[in-house]
Order: structure tokens, then C-alpha cells, then sequence
């Protein structure tokens, strides 16, 4: 693997022309060489998208986007997918795909269409596949796996991309607890054991805090706190982003902070009237 990346937004806006509507307004972030970033607010603030601008999938109206020290724009598209990984959300692949040769599509930014597969693509390919506990499937059609065993499978096509940075866009969306577990842990093992630099899109604060060293929390297109998961996520500003009342605990195992809902069934609307 390449050395781990950084990525930072200065000043960043990105506007549509319908309406001349501002989606992204004014941020500015640090995504810190071989560190963890969530992404988190409520649905509808930004996250995806600010998600595409880092990706260079968006282009900014204001501000920029520099990667490992360089203005993005200067980059092709080949070299920015040599040093960006990104996983969009529902990303799918075709079912009668095997598992290796999905992986091998990782590849693209390091050869061209007509050139066969040289000993570094191989090399690369065999270790994602270790990387993400695939070995055992890596011949079956992706349209044969689980939801969490393809969601590995996509998952080690980006790590065979050979980047620093990782990007994933709701990478535990619409899989079960036991599976957002594994992705988790994964991506975890990965940014300690290889070095990658990560940036994700989360819904639980909870996951978010367990698994980043830093949270940004996004609301209405604007970043409104950035910094470790146990400084930022107060029951002050979750109530105030996303009109929910919680608890502050100490998981009972690892003593870390955890947030839990303060309102039960038959008892919100007593709560929203004396908040």
C-alpha cells in the first residue's frame, strides 16, 4: 500500500443552478493523514454531497480541494483514482461477477483497457482479497454473497485501487447489526494495520464515536462542529441538530461515553414540551 493520504476543503461552496440554491455553504475541514472522519448530521444536511465535493465528483463554485499538499484540480481523473478510494452508497455490481475479478476492477487507475494484467495488479488483487477475509469466495458470483459479504467484496475493490485515502458513503446501510459490526471492525483494522487515511458517511452516533478520531457534523449544507466524537457529540448539540433529547452513559465494558435516547414510548411529546 501507498503511504496514507490527507485531504482538506478550504472554504468550500457548492451551489446548483436551479434556483441558484446554495447546498454547501462556507466549510472548511482537515481529513488528518491515517486518521478516522465520520460524517453525521440528519438526513438532507449535506453529508453526500459535501462526500462528492472531497471525491472531486462535485466541483465546488468557491473554494478548493487539496490533496496530499495539491490543489485536486491539477490531478486527471486516472491520478485522482490513484489516490482517492471512493465507495458510494448502493453501489452495485453485476451478480454473475466473481468476487476476484470485482476486486480486479480496482485496478483501473493503474493500467490501461487493452493492457493484460501485469504481476502487480495480481499481487495487488490477492492481497485485498486476504485483507477483507475473502479468500474462501473469492470464485463465487457476487450475486451469491450476503449483504455484508458483498459489501467486503466492494470494499476490497477499493482497497485494490492502491490509495492512502478510502472514502465510503453509508458503508453499513441496510445491513443488519451483526454485519455493520464486521464493516466496521474491517475498515478499523485497515486504517491501523495498513496506514489508510478514512472518511465515511455515518447515521449512528454511536458507531461514529467508536469507530472515528474525529466527527463532522453537518446541518443545513453547513459544517457546525468538528473534533473527537466525546468533545463534540454533547446532548446540547444533538438536540439542537437533530431535535432529540438523550443520555450520556458509560458503556458498562469499555467505560467510553455512549448517547442513548432520553424519551420512550408514551413519554417525546411530555419531553419536546419541557425542553
Amino acid at each position: 500500500m501507498v503511504d496514507g493520504g490527507m485531504i482538506a476543503l478550504e472554504g468550500i461552496e457548492l451551489g446548483f443552478d436551479i434556483g441558484g440554491r446554495t447546498i454547501i455553504h462556507d466549510v472548511t475541514c482537515r481529513l488528518r493523514r491515517g486518521g478516522i472522519l465520520a460524517l453525521v448530521g440528519p438526513n438532507g444536511s449535506g453529508k453526500s454531497t459535501l462526500m462528492r465535493v472531497l471525491t472531486r465528483l462535485e466541483a465546488p463554485t468557491r473554494g478548493r480541494l487539496v490533496v496530499n499538499g495539491q490543489a485536486a484540480a491539477a490531478f486527471t481523473a486516472r491520478e485522482m483514482g490513484r489516490l482517492v478510494a471512493f465507495l458510494p452508497q448502493d453501489m452495485q455490481a453485476p451478480p454473475a461477477l466473481s468476487v476476484r475479478d470485482l476486486v480486479a476492477c480496482g485496478r483501473y487507475p493503474h493500467r490501461a483497457a487493452w493492457r493484460r494484467e501485469s504481476e502487480a495488479d495480481r499481487r495487488a488483487v490477492a492481497e485485498a482479497i486476504q485483507a477483507a477475509d475473502l479468500a474462501s469466495l473469492s470464485e463465487r458470483p457476487v450475486g451469491g454473497l450476503s449483504g455484508g459479504e458483498r459489501q467486503r467484496a466492494l470494499i476490497a475493490m477499493a482497497l485494490a485501487q492502491d490509495t492512502g485515502i478510502l472514502m465510503l458513503d453509508e458503508p453499513t446501510t441496510y445491513l443488519d447489526l451483526r454485519f455493520q459490526l464486521q464493516i466496521l471492525d474491517l475498515v478499523r483494522r485497515l486504517n491501523q494495520e495498513w496506514g489508510l487515511t478514512v472518511c465515511w458517511v455515518l447515521h449512528d452516533l454511536n458507531q461514529a464515536a467508536a469507530y472515528s478520531d474525529e466527527v463532522l457534523v453537518m446541518a443545513n449544507g453547513r459544517s457546525v462542529a468538528t473534533g473527537p466524537p466525546d468533545e463534540v457529540l454533547t446532548q446540547d448539540l444533538i438536540r439542537d441538530i437533530f431535535d432529540v433529547e438523550t443520555v450520556r452513559l458509560s458503556h458498562p465494558l469499555s467505560g467510553r461515553a455512549i448517547t442513548v435516547p432520553a424519551q420512550f414510548p408514551g413519554r417525546s411529546s411530555e419531553l419536546r414540551e419541557t425542553s
